[in-house]
């Protein structure tokens, strides 16, 4: 990987986890946490302890992505870049991966299967969706099916959602993730080389440097929600959520507000966390080119930022060179950081925090000394089915972080 690298149910299992923690015994025996009153695996610490990671996986080949079924506290499914995804149980890789289509990919640099989400409905209809690029290098996002329960998906399932072709060998995006209002979130990059040549993050005439917001439940591949802030545009394709964005290389939810946060790659001077604010209903504008992240990017001075939405932090390249969007923590076990984003810099294994409070990042912390001890390049963030956070070494290696007593 180079420096610049890669609901109505979703409602309902986030409401469950937070039920889940304020029930939480020491009894660590699995329930699933959809089910109201489940405990929680662990009993919650109070205040805001000291934290740690701890390896819980390792053998797997350049993880990208890691992700919980809705409701399975058994499973951490992870996304490996060369075509698979791979199933963690009880902390042992299982042998036999859960898909298998590295024959229908191009891997290496920023390509690769990139991204995974599950329908909110998993547990009952077996749908999932991932993001990779085909052999030519361009986006594919794609429906799969497994028997609700098998550690095996049906590889001959794929159904196409939605094409993208790639100018460019980088800035691909690559996540995915359902909102609490059931849609279905992609996030793409503008098109690779750099200073954005053909001009796509400010255009609203191609899918990508955007995010997208897409119902895959009403019609067949997908319906454009009506609300989709573009969805009257002649000008604009309506699919897009959000724009101005250079590499989101992974985005998530706050489960808790429905915020969406973006970890969005710099050119060659500042890394940035972007924040979509629910009550915004999207339509915003990021700001590449004309900027990266608070600077000036085209022009270099003077440019117009009317109309433009600021990042809440940023980091400049004394820091790291490649930001890992992270996830916001509702999680059982530390209650006292609800609320508090983690994210993290490829390149450095930086590891930071902060809360937002009326839009503004606050309480910000460096984490990297506590976290990223034996973690190498930080290419995911990702929480079980109890709202713990696991991190992802492209070495090959699984963190989860806990409290350190």
């Amino acid at each position: 990987m180079s420096p610049s690298p890669l609901a109505r149910s979703a409602a309902v299992l986030a409401a469950a986890l937070l039920a889940a923690c304020g029930d939480a015994t020491t009894d660590p025996t699995p329930v699933p946490s959809a089910s109201p009153g489940a405990t929680c695996e662990a009993a919650p610490v109070s205040g805001t302890p000291q934290l740690t990671s701890v390896r819980v996986a390792s053998g797997l080949s350049a993880p990208l992505d890691v992700q919980s079924a809705p409701g399975d506290r058994a499973r951490l499914f992870v996304v490996e870049q060369g075509g698979r995804i791979r199933i963690v149980r009880a902390g042992a890789l299982v042998p036999a991966p859960f898909l298998d289509i590295a024959s229908r990919i191009s891997a290496g640099g920023e390509r690769g299967l990139l991204g995974l989400a599950f329908h909110p409905g998993f547990a009952q209809n077996g749908r999932f969706f991932v993001n990779y690029t085909d052999p030519q290098g361009h986006t594919h996002i794609a429906e799969f099916r497994a028997s609700p329960g098998s550690d095996t998906a049906d590889a001959a399932s794929e159904r196409l959602i939605l094409f993208v072709t790639q100018p460019f060998s980088n800035h691909n995006g690559g996540g995915l993730a359902f909102g609490n209002d059931g849609m279905l979130y992609i996030a793409l990059g503008d098109g690779g080389s750099g200073g954005d040549p053909l001009g796509n993050g400010q255009s609203l005439a191609t899918h990508l440097g955007k995010i997208l917001r897409i119902d895959v439940d009403r019609a067949q591949p997908f319906a454009v929600p009506p609300d989709n802030p573009f969805a009257g545009n002649p000008a604009a394709l309506p699919a897009i959520w959000a724009y101005g964005l250079r590499n989101p290389w992974r985005f998530g939810f706050d489960r808790a507000t429905g915020d969406l946060y973006i970890g969005d790659v710099g050119q060659n001077a500042v890394e940035e966390v972007d924040v979509g604010l629910a009550s915004r209903r999207g339509g915003e504008n990021y700001g590449w080119s004309i900027m990266e992240g608070s600077r000036c990017f085209r022009p270099s001075s003077g440019c117009p930022t009317a109309g433009l939405t600021m990042p809440v932090a940023e980091y400049g390249r004394g820091d790291g060179c490649s930001i890992t969007g992270g996830v916001v923590y509702r999680g059982c076990r530390m209650p006292g950081y609800h609320g508090t984003y983690f994210y993290g810099d490829y390149c450095t294994g930086m590891i930071r925090s902060f809360r937002l409070v009326n839009g503004v990042a606050l309480d910000q912390r460096d984490w990297t000394a506590a976290l990223g001890r034996g973690i190498g390049n930080i290419t995911s963030f990702g929480v079980n089915a109890d709202g713990e956070i696991h991190i992802a070494d492209q070495d090959g290696e699984i963190y989860r972080v806990q409290p350190a007593n």
